[in-house]
């Protein structure tokens, strides 16, 4: 077993006294070791750290003495090294940035489905509209056979997408996934909004269904918001890279082209034309 645990999670919950909370949790984190970000706001909490065993576990018993984070499960992966350079702990006005304040995830409750379930569905071909909600840079790395991409550069874009897609998938089963859930969480509830009569989420998103059932039905590797960059199906690291100048993140196939030349240009700069935006580090 790899000495490191990398842990990520999410849970949309009414919070208070955000500055307290950000004061324990990064002397938690420091005390014990930990590097991540940890992300708070009034909706809830998103969470990405890693170090050992003992480490996580002093965290999250911490973590679940608060009422609020009693039932709070975590994703698990291992590495050789901790994938973070510093631990972060931060105030935001949204745990994962939609920028549409009626979209309410703390009240809202969108429809779940296990990743066994859903293998099923896909084993048994039934008829349903996969929906992909993660950014186009993670979409090239890899996604679910016949996922609709919604080829967009950042989350805050999705709305659109909604707005855009065939009217007549409004009467069609969907389902939704993104790399932990989080992003899920609202898209969903922002689509019922719309009309969209059945929608689901994958419950703990592509790294739940790696963990649960294996890689059938996915193809490529799934990107991850930390140095790893990518995980193939065994929650192992790709050896994917981010390229020093534009920072976009550079897949196993783009390594091996010659437009790739480690601290001079990738695929996506060779041009002078770097990607549009440095991707977010913390999303899910």
């Amino acid at each position: 077993m790899k000495p490191i645990v990398n842990i990520s999670t999410y849970k949309f919950v009414a919070l208070q006294d955000l500055e307290k909370y950000k004061e324990h949790f990064l002397m938690l984190c420091k005390h014990a070791g930990l590097l991540g970000t940890i992300l708070l706001s009034e909706e809830g909490i998103n969470i990405m750290l890693a170090g050992t065993r003992e480490q996580i576990t002093v965290f999250s018993d911490y973590l679940r003495k608060d009422p609020c984070f009693a039932d709070i499960e975590f994703k698990e992966s291992f590495s050789e090294s901790v994938p973070f350079k510093r631990m972060r702990v931060r105030i935001k006005e949204e745990i994962i940035t939609l920028g549409i304040p009626d979209v309410d995830r703390v009240r809202a409750t969108g429809k779940h489905i296990k990743p066994q379930e859903f293998k099923q569905w896909l084993d048994e071909g039934r008829d349903i509209v996969l929906l992909d909600t993660r950014n186009d840079y993670e979409v090239e790395f890899g996604t679910f056979k016949n996922a609709i991409d919604p080829k967009i550069d950042n989350f805050q874009e999705f709305p659109d997408v909604v707005d855009n897609l065939d009217p007549a998938l409004k009467e069609k089963t969907v389902v939704m996934f993104c790399t932990g859930g989080v992003r899920c969480e609202k898209a969903s509830i922002l689509m019922e909004q719309k009309g969209f009569k059945d929608v689901y989420q994958i419950d703990g998103g592509i790294l739940k269904y790696f963990e649960e059932c294996g890689g059938e039905h996915w193809e490529g590797d799934c990107f991850v918001f930390d140095e790893r960059i990518a995980l193939n199906k065994k929650l192992e690291p790709t050896g994917a890279e981010q390229c020093h100048v534009c920072g976009f993140p550079v897949n196993v196939d783009m390594l091996h082209s010659p437009e790739y030349v480690p601290e001079i240009s990738c695929p996506k700069c060779i041009n002078g034309q770097p990607h549009k935006r440095r991707y977010d580090r913390h999303a899910g």
